[in-house]
């Protein structure tokens, strides 16, 4: 078994690249089922979702050429698709879900194994049935498959979400561009990832009206062009490196990824008694240029209080980095989980560092300690196994986190750029300490 293994306190310092976004690429990479012919996808990162990603493209019958180096993966889409996306690699990946509308919009049919991914709540498809059903599919679920059928293609329609779902507004944003006539999503989720998202359909010959908005107009055309795009920066793994620098006392700046797609976060941080700035356009590592800012941790944080909302509220990707920057802090603070509720599991795992943390429903409560103690911890999701890793910088002693391959989805080369600021980690081969003769 691997874990990470580092050792504490450390304080980080130095600049870190962060490409392109998980939650983004992934369904960019679906999208390009929309269209026949060779499209290709830059700044993409060298993650195990991307992977993942690349082997499911490439069983749908796509030829699929991933440089995780270059951060570019070139897709080239048949005339005819495969309409079935098999368990094996959709219980590793929620996002897979997202060939569902493209496969249903382009071939009419769509076999997508109901998905799993990662430990964090409950994420119902109800919306994304609802929604092809108003396009004029038939959907079922058949023998754990969800099966969306359009023999007659699909129709545009006025769609009302109730609730802004990213997975039900991208999967109905990509099924609505081939639809015949004009669809109207309304209360569409709004984040970064969306609004790319549509950037890249419109590209491709997409009629998108409303984008950045929570209605959007859809205009759907006979067919769509392949496509060259640049995806946008990652701002949860953004995030995640200016809550590691506020947390150790650090000084960091990240590149490759601006404080606009990211405002609450920077307020966030701020009020914790961060320095915070905004850097602008600056050349980045690859030679490109992009945006950047750059955060100084204080000598000890100040407890915050902070809600997790839909874009541009605060993110509940970051919550875990919230709950480990409070149970260091001076004071109180309190975090508000109203999107996903299983994240409490990473409370029970930051407690065995010392973390004082009392769940109260959808509320935790945090009593901030001057200094955690290394202790063998356990990630069940990508963000949780992140948040135990930059609670670790803070913990004096030993630190293993298990359940790494959670953080391999997410996080590109994220033991190499954590010691080039200055930790003191390593992935290690441990063997299981347990044995029942």
């Amino acid at each position: 078994m691997e874990v990470l293994r580092l050792k504490g306190p450390t304080q980080l310092h130095g600049t870190v690249d962060v490409r392109g976004a998980k939650n983004s690429v992934l369904k960019l990479m679906a999208a390009t089922l929309l269209a026949v012919g060779r499209s290709t996808i830059r700044n993409v990162p060298a993650i195990l979702d991307v992977r993942i990603m690349v082997e499911l493209l490439s069983r749908l019958g796509c030829t699929v050429d991933y440089d995780a180096e270059a951060g570019t993966v070139s897709i080239d889409v048949p005339g005819e698709v495969g309409i079935q996306a098999d368990y094996e690699l959709v219980r590793a990946m929620r996002a897979s879900i997202s060939v569902l509308g493209p496969l249903t919009a382009r071939m009419r049919a769509a076999h997508v194994a109901l998905p799993g991914g990662d430990a964090i709540g409950s994420r119902g498809l109800d919306m994304h049935q609802a929604g092809l059903e108003a396009l004029g599919a038939q959907v079922r679920l058949d023998h754990g498959y969800f099966v969306a059928e359009a023999p007659t293609g699909l129709t545009g329609t006025d769609i009302a979400l109730d609730f802004p779902s990213v997975g039900a507004t991208e999967n109905l944003i990509m099924a609505a561009t081939l639809a015949e006539g004009t669809t109207t999503i309304a209360n569409a989720a709004k984040e970064p990832e969306i609004v790319d998202i549509c950037l890249m359909l419109v590209e491709m010959g997409a009629q998108i009206e409303g984008i950045g908005t929570a209605e959007l107009t859809i205009t759907g055309v006979s067919a769509l062009r392949p496509v060259d795009h640049r995806t946008v920066g990652d701002r949860i793994v953004a995030g995640t490196y200016a809550f590691a620098a506020a947390l150790s006392a650090g000084d960091v700046t990240v590149r490759g990824v601006g404080l606009e797609i990211m405002p609450n976060v920077a307020i966030k941080l701020r009020d914790a008694g961060a320095t915070v700035d905004d850097l602008g356009e600056i050349e980045l590592g690859d030679g490109t240029i992009g945006r950047g800012f750059r955060v100084i941790g204080p000598k000890r944080p100040r407890a915050i209080r902070v809600a997790t909302m839909p874009f541009p509220g605060f993110p509940t990707d970051l919550q875990p980095f919230v709950i480990a920057l409070n149970a260091v802090s001076d004071g109180v603070g309190l975090l508000s989980e109203n999107l996903f509720e299983a994240r409490w599991r990473f409370v029970q795992e930051v407690a065995r560092l010392g973390a004082k943390v009392r769940i109260d429903g959808n509320h935790a409560l945090v009593t901030g300690v001057e200094e955690l103690s290394g202790a063998e911890v356990e990630a069940s999701d990508i963000r949780a196994g992140a948040g135990l890793v930059l609670a670790g910088l803070r913990a004096a002693g030993v630190t293993e986190v298990s359940g790494v391959d959670h953080i391999d989805r997410g996080y590109e080369g994220f033991v190499e750029k954590l010691r080039a600021l200055g930790a003191d980690i390593e992935r290690v081969s441990r063997a299981d300490a347990l044995s029942f003769d």
